[in-house]
């Protein structure tokens, strides 16, 4: 509405390219505006308290602090923080973790400049705002156990390539303990064999390969 105060929105993402782009995109719409940017989740952090933005557009994936724990770190202090999650990955474990984490909407960065500003619009507005993908990914999340810290411990080993008696060797427990576990991991993943778990767990984001 004309007179309206524009929607003020921090960019958090590490990309030059990409954060001066969403600069662009943001800053030419009329009802918005780029009140400031953070390259990493603990400036992130740092500057939400200095900006107070209307609407924080989160990366993931960041150096330092992830996206997903800076929204929980300023959610702790400021619980009406309102968050859009603009990410590469969309895994229905990433956009879970997002999602209880606390933010708002979840996008992917394929996502058109008009899908990203009505996410911003409805954010700020107190609506949630999830694409069909985004949506229909949730819808067919596998519902399972959650894998405890041993077991997701052994399935970033597994990823890693290494045997059960080398990973026995890695934890510093019996081979058979580690075989326990690999089929725990296997039931829970609903995978078939190893190579299937750590393919499940990569697409799904429940481990993140380091980059």
């Amino acid at each position: 509405m004309p007179g309206s105060p524009r929607i003020r929105v921090m960019i958090v993402e590490d990309h030059l390219i990409a954060r001066k782009g969403l600069s662009a995109i943001i800053n030419a719409q009329p009802d918005m505006f780029v009140v400031g940017e953070a390259t990493d989740g603990q400036e992130a952090v740092t500057l939400y308290a200095k900006f107070l933005p209307d609407v924080t557009l989160m990366d993931v994936r960041l150096p330092r602090m992830t996206g997903v724990e800076a929204v929980s770190a300023i959610h702790t202090d400021f619980p009406d923080a309102r968050f859009v999650v603009l990410s590469t990955f969309g895994g229905d474990e990433d956009i879970h973790r997002a999602i209880t984490a606390g933010v708002q909407a979840y996008l992917t960065k394929d996502v058109l400049g008009d899908d990203l500003t009505k996410a911003i619009r409805a954010v700020h507005s107190g609506c949630t705002y999830f694409p069909p993908s985004i949506a229909a990914t949730m819808k067919a999340r596998v519902s399972h156990s959650e894998l405890t810290k041993r077991e997701l411990e052994i399935l970033r080993l597994i990823i890693q390539g290494l045997s059960n008696k080398q990973i026995a060797y890695t934890v510093g427990i019996a081979t058979y303990t580690v075989n326990n576990h690999v089929k725990s991991i296997l039931g829970k993943l609903g995978a078939s064999d190893r190579t299937q778990a750590a393919t499940s767990a990569i697409a799904r984001g429940i481990v993140h390969l380091e980059p």
